[in-house]
């Protein structure tokens, strides 16, 4: 059979509309509200799930409890006689304003940042350092204590992360009420001037 030069075509329609077979072919959005349905539904879910969490955490109160997600014990059952930490001793010490050892396991209190002590930055921050680390030494030396899990279990250097709490108030706290920490934000910040 022989070509044929006859080159077929299709009368072409109106020119603002396409023809069925296009239009059934082509997925186009749904106009109006449903569109919307799924975001919308996403958003109002995450809206309820975090109201609940706040009411759950005593409203507008103190919310340093958000970090604190495991349940908090019910009774203060820790102690021990805890002395700073140097060289190999590492049972119930205190390494700086922030971080202590407790049965042999490296606790990082969880909510709050002290200055640094290795190495600090400036003679500022060395000198708030000091008097946080004997601070905390006095407090975890003050009686019986409970240490809860929050959201992370530990840290990039492997210390576990716990607030401690004696009475159900926080220790880092009392440290930031007496001006030698800072609530943890998630980034350190300088101390120096």
């Amino acid at each position: 059979m022989a070509k044929s030069n006859v080159i077929w075509f299709r009368k072409p329609g109106k020119p603002d509309r396409r023809n069925d077979r296009e239009r059934r072919q082509q997925k186009s959005p749904r106009p109006g509200p449903r569109r919307l349905r799924k975001p919308l539904a996403a958003i109002l879910s995450a809206i309820l799930i975090a109201g609940a969490g706040w009411l759950a955490y005593g409203g507008s109160g103190d919310l340093s409890g958000v970090f604190a997600v495991a349940k908090t014990p019910t009774s203060d059952s820790l102690s021990g006689a805890f002395s700073f930490c140097g060289g190999d001793h590492h049972v119930n010490c205190v390494v700086d304003g922030d971080t202590f050892w407790i049965q042999g396991e490296k606790i990082r209190i969880a909510d709050i940042d002290t200055p640094e002590l290795s190495p600090p930055r400036c003679e500022a921050e060395r000198i708030k350092g000091e008097a946080a680390k004997a601070r905390l030494l006095s407090l975890l030396n003050g009686g019986k204590f409970s240490l809860s899990a929050g959201l992370r279990d530990e840290d990039k250097y492997g210390r576990k992360l716990r607030t401690v709490t004696r009475a159900g108030r926080s220790l880092g706290s009392a440290l930031i009420d007496e001006g030698l920490a800072r609530r943890w934000d998630g980034a350190r910040h300088g101390w120096c001037g």
